[in-house]
Protein backbone atom coordinates (compact mmCIF):
# COMPACT_ATOMS: atom_id res chain seq x y z
CA UNK A 1 0.00 0.00 0.00
CA UNK A 2 1.29 3.42 -0.95
CA UNK A 3 0.31 6.97 0.01
CA UNK A 4 -1.36 7.56 -3.35
CA UNK A 5 -3.81 4.70 -2.64
CA UNK A 6 -5.51 6.93 -0.04
CA UNK A 7 -6.27 10.03 -2.04
CA UNK A 8 -9.79 11.18 -2.91
CA UNK A 9 -11.49 14.44 -3.85
CA UNK A 10 -13.50 15.92 -1.00
CA UNK A 11 -15.91 18.77 -1.80
CA UNK A 12 -15.28 21.75 0.49
CA UNK A 13 -18.95 21.97 1.49
CA UNK A 14 -18.68 18.57 3.22
CA UNK A 15 -16.26 19.90 5.86
CA UNK A 16 -18.25 20.19 9.08
CA UNK A 17 -17.86 23.68 10.59
CA UNK A 18 -20.42 22.95 13.31
CA UNK A 19 -21.53 19.76 15.10
CA UNK A 20 -25.02 18.27 15.03
CA UNK A 21 -27.43 20.09 17.33
CA UNK A 22 -27.72 16.95 19.45
CA UNK A 23 -24.60 14.81 19.84
CA UNK A 24 -26.25 11.48 19.05
CA UNK A 25 -28.20 12.72 16.03
CA UNK A 26 -25.31 12.94 13.60
CA UNK A 27 -25.53 10.49 10.73
CA UNK A 28 -24.03 7.01 11.06
CA UNK A 29 -22.79 4.86 8.20
CA UNK A 30 -22.61 1.18 9.22
CA UNK A 31 -20.07 -0.98 7.39
CA UNK A 32 -20.44 -4.75 7.67
CA UNK A 33 -17.02 -6.20 6.87
CA UNK A 34 -18.20 -9.77 6.34
CA UNK A 35 -20.96 -8.98 3.85
CA UNK A 36 -19.43 -5.72 2.57
CA UNK A 37 -22.80 -4.01 2.98
CA UNK A 38 -23.52 -0.40 3.93
CA UNK A 39 -26.44 0.95 5.99
CA UNK A 40 -27.39 4.57 6.66
CA UNK A 41 -28.52 5.30 10.23
CA UNK A 42 -28.45 7.92 12.97
CA UNK A 43 -25.75 7.69 15.63
CA UNK A 44 -28.24 6.83 18.38
CA UNK A 45 -29.09 3.66 16.38
CA UNK A 46 -25.64 2.38 17.41
CA UNK A 47 -27.30 0.66 20.37
CA UNK A 48 -29.02 -1.80 18.01
CA UNK A 49 -25.67 -3.37 17.09
CA UNK A 50 -24.61 -4.25 20.64
CA UNK A 51 -25.73 -6.83 23.20
CA UNK A 52 -25.26 -7.47 26.90
CA UNK A 53 -21.60 -7.83 27.98
CA UNK A 54 -20.24 -6.36 24.76
CA UNK A 55 -17.40 -3.90 25.43
CA UNK A 56 -16.85 -0.30 24.32
CA UNK A 57 -13.37 1.16 24.73
CA UNK A 58 -13.42 4.95 25.34
CA UNK A 59 -10.50 7.37 25.25
CA UNK A 60 -11.05 9.58 28.32
CA UNK A 61 -8.44 12.22 27.44
CA UNK A 62 -9.49 15.83 27.97
CA UNK A 63 -8.66 18.70 25.61
CA UNK A 64 -6.99 21.71 27.21
CA UNK A 65 -7.18 25.23 25.72
CA UNK A 66 -3.91 24.84 23.83
CA UNK A 67 -4.02 27.85 21.48
CA UNK A 68 -2.59 31.13 22.83
CA UNK A 69 -2.08 34.49 21.16
CA UNK A 70 0.78 36.70 22.29
CA UNK A 71 2.90 39.61 21.15
CA UNK A 72 6.57 39.62 20.37
CA UNK A 73 8.76 41.98 22.40
CA UNK A 74 9.79 45.25 20.73
CA UNK A 75 7.87 44.74 17.46
CA UNK A 76 4.54 43.81 19.09
CA UNK A 77 3.88 41.32 16.24
CA UNK A 78 0.93 39.00 16.98
CA UNK A 79 2.14 35.41 17.37
CA UNK A 80 0.05 32.25 17.68
CA UNK A 81 1.45 29.68 20.11
CA UNK A 82 0.05 26.16 20.07
CA UNK A 83 0.96 24.21 23.23
CA UNK A 84 1.95 20.63 22.40
CA UNK A 85 3.34 19.09 25.55
CA UNK A 86 4.75 20.02 28.91
CA UNK A 87 8.41 19.02 29.19
CA UNK A 88 9.21 20.09 32.74
CA UNK A 89 6.66 21.18 35.36
CA UNK A 90 9.19 22.82 37.68
CA UNK A 91 10.92 24.87 34.96
CA UNK A 92 7.64 25.44 33.06
CA UNK A 93 9.14 24.21 29.80
CA UNK A 94 6.80 23.42 26.90
CA UNK A 95 7.13 22.15 23.35
CA UNK A 96 5.02 24.43 21.13
CA UNK A 97 4.33 25.38 17.54
CA UNK A 98 4.56 29.05 16.62
CA UNK A 99 3.07 30.95 13.70
CA UNK A 100 4.52 32.86 11.89
CA UNK A 101 7.63 30.85 12.77
CA UNK A 102 10.10 32.90 10.71
CA UNK A 103 9.80 35.76 13.23
CA UNK A 104 10.54 33.68 16.32
CA UNK A 105 14.15 32.99 17.26
CA UNK A 106 15.99 31.72 20.32
CA UNK A 107 16.12 34.46 22.94
CA UNK A 108 12.91 36.19 21.84
CA UNK A 109 10.31 36.96 24.48
CA UNK A 110 6.55 36.70 23.98
CA UNK A 111 3.96 38.50 26.13
CA UNK A 112 0.44 37.16 26.79
CA UNK A 113 -2.69 38.79 28.16
CA UNK A 114 -3.74 42.45 28.21
CA UNK A 115 -1.69 42.97 31.36
CA UNK A 116 1.26 40.94 29.99
CA UNK A 117 1.18 38.90 33.20
CA UNK A 118 2.48 35.82 31.40
CA UNK A 119 5.79 35.91 29.54
CA UNK A 120 7.59 33.16 27.60
CA UNK A 121 11.19 33.00 26.44
CA UNK A 122 12.20 30.95 23.38
CA UNK A 123 15.05 28.65 24.44
CA UNK A 124 15.28 26.16 21.55
CA UNK A 125 14.25 25.41 17.96
CA UNK A 126 12.86 21.88 17.54
CA UNK A 127 11.44 21.87 13.98
CA UNK A 128 10.69 24.49 11.32
CA UNK A 129 7.64 25.61 13.34
CA UNK A 130 8.50 23.98 16.65
CA UNK A 131 10.02 25.80 19.59
CA UNK A 132 10.71 25.13 23.26
CA UNK A 133 9.41 27.89 25.54
CA UNK A 134 10.15 28.65 29.17
CA UNK A 135 7.17 30.39 30.75
CA UNK A 136 7.87 33.10 33.31
CA UNK A 137 5.06 33.70 35.80
CA UNK A 138 4.96 35.08 39.34
CA UNK A 139 2.87 32.48 41.10
CA UNK A 140 2.58 28.80 42.02
CA UNK A 141 2.39 26.04 39.41
CA UNK A 142 -1.35 25.72 40.05
CA UNK A 143 -1.82 29.47 39.48
CA UNK A 144 0.30 29.22 36.32
CA UNK A 145 -1.95 26.46 34.90
CA UNK A 146 -5.05 28.49 35.77
CA UNK A 147 -3.52 31.43 33.89
CA UNK A 148 -2.82 29.22 30.84
CA UNK A 149 -6.46 28.07 30.88
CA UNK A 150 -7.68 31.67 31.14
CA UNK A 151 -5.61 32.86 28.20
CA UNK A 152 -5.94 29.75 26.02
CA UNK A 153 -8.60 29.01 23.40
CA UNK A 154 -10.24 25.72 22.45
CA UNK A 155 -7.90 24.32 19.78
CA UNK A 156 -10.37 23.79 16.94
CA UNK A 157 -8.75 22.23 13.85
CA UNK A 158 -7.27 24.67 11.33
CA UNK A 159 -9.73 23.70 8.56
CA UNK A 160 -12.58 25.22 10.63
CA UNK A 161 -12.23 28.76 9.34
CA UNK A 162 -14.66 30.48 11.71
CA UNK A 163 -13.73 32.04 15.04
CA UNK A 164 -13.94 29.92 18.18
CA UNK A 165 -17.34 30.33 19.85
CA UNK A 166 -18.21 29.84 23.56
CA UNK A 167 -20.15 26.65 22.77
CA UNK A 168 -17.00 25.04 21.35
CA UNK A 169 -15.47 24.75 24.81
CA UNK A 170 -18.16 22.24 25.79
CA UNK A 171 -18.87 20.67 22.39
CA UNK A 172 -15.23 19.99 21.45
CA UNK A 173 -14.95 17.69 24.47
CA UNK A 174 -16.35 14.20 24.94
CA UNK A 175 -18.79 13.80 27.81
CA UNK A 176 -16.46 11.19 29.36
CA UNK A 177 -13.33 13.41 29.20
CA UNK A 178 -11.36 13.23 32.47
CA UNK A 179 -7.58 13.29 32.06
CA UNK A 180 -6.38 16.62 30.71
CA UNK A 181 -3.58 16.51 28.17
CA UNK A 182 -4.90 16.42 24.59
CA UNK A 183 -4.48 19.16 21.98
CA UNK A 184 -7.40 17.76 19.97
CA UNK A 185 -10.52 15.79 20.87
CA UNK A 186 -10.81 12.06 20.17
CA UNK A 187 -13.61 12.92 17.78
CA UNK A 188 -15.44 9.58 17.48
CA UNK A 189 -16.39 10.05 21.14
CA UNK A 190 -18.03 13.44 20.46
CA UNK A 191 -21.14 11.65 19.15
CA UNK A 192 -22.03 10.05 22.50
CA UNK A 193 -24.68 11.85 24.56
CA UNK A 194 -25.36 11.19 28.24
CA UNK A 195 -28.71 9.72 27.25
CA UNK A 196 -27.14 7.27 24.75
CA UNK A 197 -24.45 6.21 27.25
CA UNK A 198 -27.15 5.54 29.85
CA UNK A 199 -29.20 3.47 27.35
CA UNK A 200 -26.09 1.43 26.48
CA UNK A 201 -25.36 0.91 30.17
CA UNK A 202 -28.93 -0.25 30.83
CA UNK A 203 -28.58 -2.72 27.94
CA UNK A 204 -25.55 -4.21 29.71
CA UNK A 205 -22.70 -2.81 27.65
CA UNK A 206 -19.41 -2.62 29.57
CA UNK A 207 -17.24 0.49 29.21
CA UNK A 208 -13.46 0.36 29.45
CA UNK A 209 -11.63 3.69 29.68
CA UNK A 210 -8.11 4.15 28.36
CA UNK A 211 -6.13 7.35 27.79
CA UNK A 212 -4.23 8.60 24.76
CA UNK A 213 -3.39 12.30 24.90
CA UNK A 214 -3.95 13.29 21.29
CA UNK A 215 -0.96 15.22 19.97
CA UNK A 216 0.34 16.09 16.55
CA UNK A 217 1.28 12.47 15.84
CA UNK A 218 -2.33 11.75 14.98
CA UNK A 219 -2.52 14.57 12.44
CA UNK A 220 0.94 15.05 10.99
CA UNK A 221 0.75 14.53 7.22
CA UNK A 222 2.34 11.51 5.57
CA UNK A 223 4.94 12.84 3.15
CA UNK A 224 6.47 9.59 1.87
CA UNK A 225 4.95 7.36 -0.80
CA UNK A 226 6.30 4.26 0.96
CA UNK A 227 4.16 4.08 4.13
CA UNK A 228 6.69 1.91 5.97
CA UNK A 229 9.02 4.94 6.05
CA UNK A 230 6.53 7.26 7.83
CA UNK A 231 7.36 7.96 11.49
CA UNK A 232 4.59 8.89 13.92
CA UNK A 233 5.24 11.40 16.71
CA UNK A 234 4.90 9.77 20.13
CA UNK A 235 1.76 10.31 22.19
CA UNK A 236 1.26 9.52 25.87
CA UNK A 237 -0.98 6.58 26.78
CA UNK A 238 -2.29 4.87 29.90
CA UNK A 239 -4.14 1.55 30.24
CA UNK A 240 -5.08 0.63 33.81
CA UNK A 241 -5.97 -2.74 35.38
CA UNK A 242 -9.74 -2.18 35.35
CA UNK A 243 -9.80 -1.55 31.57
CA UNK A 244 -7.55 -4.59 30.99
CA UNK A 245 -9.90 -6.82 32.98
CA UNK A 246 -13.06 -5.61 31.18
CA UNK A 247 -11.51 -5.89 27.70
CA UNK A 248 -9.83 -9.28 28.21
CA UNK A 249 -13.05 -10.71 29.65
CA UNK A 250 -14.85 -9.52 26.50
CA UNK A 251 -12.24 -11.18 24.29
CA UNK A 252 -12.39 -14.49 26.21
CA UNK A 253 -16.19 -14.52 26.02
CA UNK A 254 -16.10 -13.75 22.26
CA UNK A 255 -18.08 -10.56 22.72
CA UNK A 256 -18.10 -7.51 20.49
CA UNK A 257 -15.13 -5.41 21.61
CA UNK A 258 -15.46 -1.97 20.07
CA UNK A 259 -12.73 0.66 19.93
CA UNK A 260 -14.37 4.10 19.96
CA UNK A 261 -12.02 6.05 17.72
CA UNK A 262 -8.66 5.57 16.09
CA UNK A 263 -6.91 6.82 19.25
CA UNK A 264 -8.52 4.09 21.38
CA UNK A 265 -7.51 1.54 18.72
CA UNK A 266 -3.89 2.74 18.66
CA UNK A 267 -3.76 2.64 22.45
CA UNK A 268 -4.86 -0.97 22.79
CA UNK A 269 -2.80 -2.17 19.83
CA UNK A 270 0.26 -0.69 21.56
CA UNK A 271 -0.12 -3.04 24.53
CA UNK A 272 -0.85 -6.51 23.15
CA UNK A 273 0.54 -9.58 24.95
CA UNK A 274 2.10 -12.54 23.12
CA UNK A 275 -1.17 -14.43 23.64
CA UNK A 276 -3.24 -11.68 21.96
CA UNK A 277 -4.64 -10.20 25.16
CA UNK A 278 -4.33 -6.65 26.50
CA UNK A 279 -1.59 -5.59 28.94
CA UNK A 280 -1.51 -2.67 31.36
CA UNK A 281 0.69 0.14 30.09
CA UNK A 282 1.79 3.63 31.00
CA UNK A 283 4.14 5.38 28.60
CA UNK A 284 4.33 6.53 25.01
CA UNK A 285 3.30 5.10 21.68
CA UNK A 286 4.29 5.97 18.12
CA UNK A 287 2.40 3.03 16.62
CA UNK A 288 1.41 3.55 12.98
CA UNK A 289 -1.25 1.15 11.64
CA UNK A 290 -1.66 0.75 7.89
CA UNK A 291 -2.62 -2.14 5.57
CA UNK A 292 -1.92 -5.00 5.85
CA UNK A 293 -2.27 -5.30 9.64
CA UNK A 294 -3.67 -7.97 11.96
CA UNK A 295 -5.70 -6.45 14.80
CA UNK A 296 -5.49 -8.30 18.13
CA UNK A 297 -7.99 -6.74 20.52
CA UNK A 298 -11.01 -4.99 18.96
CA UNK A 299 -13.35 -6.62 16.43
CA UNK A 300 -15.44 -3.49 15.87
CA UNK A 301 -14.81 0.26 15.78
CA UNK A 302 -16.51 3.65 15.71
CA UNK A 303 -14.76 6.40 13.77
CA UNK A 304 -15.32 9.66 11.92
CA UNK A 305 -14.73 10.41 8.24
CA UNK A 306 -11.10 11.39 7.77
CA UNK A 307 -8.90 13.47 5.50
CA UNK A 308 -7.43 12.09 2.29
CA UNK A 309 -4.00 10.47 2.77
CA UNK A 310 -4.24 10.64 6.59
CA UNK A 311 -2.90 8.04 9.01
CA UNK A 312 -6.47 7.74 10.34
CA UNK A 313 -7.85 6.71 6.94
CA UNK A 314 -4.99 4.20 6.63
CA UNK A 315 -5.90 2.62 9.95
CA UNK A 316 -9.57 2.11 9.12
CA UNK A 317 -8.55 0.74 5.70
CA UNK A 318 -6.43 -1.83 7.51
CA UNK A 319 -9.45 -2.69 9.69
CA UNK A 320 -12.24 -2.86 7.11
CA UNK A 321 -10.33 -3.50 3.88
CA UNK A 322 -8.94 -0.79 1.61
CA UNK A 323 -11.27 -1.22 -1.36
CA UNK A 324 -14.38 -1.45 0.84
CA UNK A 325 -13.44 1.70 2.78
CA UNK A 326 -12.69 3.73 -0.34
CA UNK A 327 -16.02 2.58 -1.82
CA UNK A 328 -17.76 3.63 1.42
CA UNK A 329 -16.09 7.05 1.27
CA UNK A 330 -17.36 7.62 -2.27
CA UNK A 331 -20.83 6.64 -1.04
CA UNK A 332 -20.45 9.10 1.87
CA UNK A 333 -19.56 11.91 -0.53
CA UNK A 334 -22.52 11.05 -2.77
CA UNK A 335 -24.86 10.98 0.25
CA UNK A 336 -23.36 14.24 1.58
CA UNK A 337 -22.04 12.93 4.88
CA UNK A 338 -20.06 15.54 6.82
CA UNK A 339 -16.33 14.98 7.32
CA UNK A 340 -13.74 15.56 10.07
CA UNK A 341 -13.97 16.53 13.74
CA UNK A 342 -17.55 17.84 13.85
CA UNK A 343 -18.68 15.52 11.07
CA UNK A 344 -20.68 12.30 10.90
CA UNK A 345 -19.66 8.86 12.14
CA UNK A 346 -18.99 5.37 10.85
CA UNK A 347 -19.48 2.05 12.66
CA UNK A 348 -17.40 -0.85 11.33
CA UNK A 349 -18.56 -4.30 12.45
Amino acid sequence: MKLSNFGFDLPAELLAEYPSENRDESRLMVLNRKDETIEHKQFKDLIDYFDEDDVMILNNTKVFPARLYGNKEKTGARIEVFLLRELNEEQRLWDVLVDPARKIRIGNKLYFGDDESLVAEVIDNTTSRGRTLRFLYDGSYKEFRIKLNELGQTPLPKYIKREVEPEDEERYQTIFAKNEGAVAAPTAGLHFSKHLLKRLEIKGINFAEVTLHVGLGTFNPVEVEDLSKHKMDSEEIKIGPEAVDIINTGIKNRKRVCAVGTTAMRTIESAVSSSGMLNEMEGWTNKFIFPPYDFSIANCMVTNFHTPKSTLLMMISAFAGHDFVMHAYQEAIKEKYKFYSYGDAMLII
